[in-house]
């Protein structure tokens, strides 16, 4: 071969390797630039769908309005269900799912939907505490869920018994007129309900409910359960004080279906004490 041949063969082959060194860093230039720079469209961070988990709540709270018909308080669970699928990071939605399912499981008549009610609502309360844990309404709905549960196994747990006690405490501490001073409530049936090895004591019971009647004159089930310590205590006189009382009552209208409960309670306790 000439030498001049061999010159051009040369020149040839080292600009196809500056070619390929060259495609090569455009390649790799425009792989790093994509992963740089997202797409406008994309979101870095998925913070939820606001809209819907606010749409799904205003549903939850006209269905929660009815609760006395069961088949609305369960439409209520699925409502408030989807909103905090839809954003689990919404307080709102959290603690409203948790009351929900504490209604349902407070009145279904199925023990499979009662244990699954007070399960969900558990979780749901454990999540708006996680979430607002100074706000009052996770710690009471929780509280309300640890009961529920618990009083389906007659109180036969001291976690348990402890669980609600410190739930019920933290509400009274942020707020102690939240839901008509029903912590109270919380703590009187508690202490009425316990076995004695574990807490229970009739006395602190009829303290407790004595204060939340002095903050909340018009809540039922409080007046209620009074009655019921008191009948526990052979205070068979002052028992029949507070059932009259409780039929004199005038309801706070936002919670009918819990006064209707007292009157149904209030009945069957009054068919028990000796005649005057």
């Amino acid at each position: 071969m000439s030498q001049i041949a061999k010159t051009f063969r040369k020149m040839r082959e080292t600009l196809i390797t500056a070619g390929a060194i060259s495609g090569l860093f455009l390649a790799v230039l425009a792989i790093t630039s994509c992963q740089q720079a997202p797409s406008a469209q994309e979101s870095p961070v998925d913070r939820g769908d606001d809209k819907m988990a606010t749409d799904r709540i205003k549903e939850g709270d006209t269905l929660y309005e009815g609760r006395a018909d069961m088949a609305k308080a369960r439409v209520a669970v699925a409502a408030l269900r989807q909103a905090q699928l839809a954003d689990y990071g919404n307080y709102e939605a959290a603690w409203k799912l948790s009351r929900a399912c504490f209604y349902v499981g407070d009145h279904t008549d199925s023990d499979a939907e009662r244990d699954d009610m007070f399960r969900e609502g558990t979780e749901a309360g454990k999540a708006a505490v996680k979430l607002q844990p100074d706000k009052p309404e996770g710690h009471f709905w929780l509280g309300a869920n640890y009961g529920g549960a618990a009083s389906n196994s007659t109180l036969a747990s001291l976690s348990s018994v402890q669980d609600i006690r410190g739930e019920m405490e933290a509400v009274i501490k942020l707020d102690e007129n939240y839901q008509g001073a029903s912590a109270y409530l919380g703590l009187g049936r508690l202490y009425l309900q316990a076995p004695k090895v574990l807490g229970g004591d009739t006395g602190k019971a009829i303290d407790s409910l004595q204060k939340g009647l002095k903050l909340s004159p018009n809540n039922s089930l409080m007046r209620y359960y009074l009655a019921e310590a008191y009948a526990d205590s052979n205070r068979d006189s002052e028992a029949k004080k507070e059932l009259e009382t409780l039929a004199k009552s005038t309801p706070d209208p936002a919670h009918m279906p819990e006064h209707q409960d007292a009157l149904a309670k209030a009945k069957k306790l009054e068919s028990k004490l000796p005649p005057s």
